[in-house]
């Protein structure tokens, strides 16, 4: 069973990862905007890369929360997320 002093943390661990989806999708919004916008191939990834960063940085809990998912493996798998947006978005810095 949880320490009572967990329950403060798993709230603020909630708001925060809730805040960081919002900002996140917002972010990928904007990016996308302005791909549709210029139609410009290095606005395309970026709008993939920051999706990727977002849904890795808030889908361990979900998964563990969820579908219970052992959390190692959440955690693996947001890590592994968070890796390929990183990479499509260094990715996006060099498409011409």
């Amino acid at each position: 069973m949880s320490s009572p002093a967990a329950m403060p943390t798993a709230v603020a661990l909630a708001v925060v990862k809730t805040l960081v989806l919002i900002v996140g999708g917002v972010i990928t919004s904007f990016a996308y905007k302005a791909y549709r916008r210029t139609r410009q191939p290095a606005l395309g990834y970026l709008t993939l890369g920051f999706g990727l960063v977002t849904l890795g940085l808030v889908l361990a809990g979900m998964l563990y929360e969820l579908l219970t998912v052992p959390l190692m493996t959440g955690i693996l798998f947001e890590s592994l997320l968070v890796l390929a947006g990183f990479l499509v978005i260094a990715h996006s810095l060099y498409v011409t």
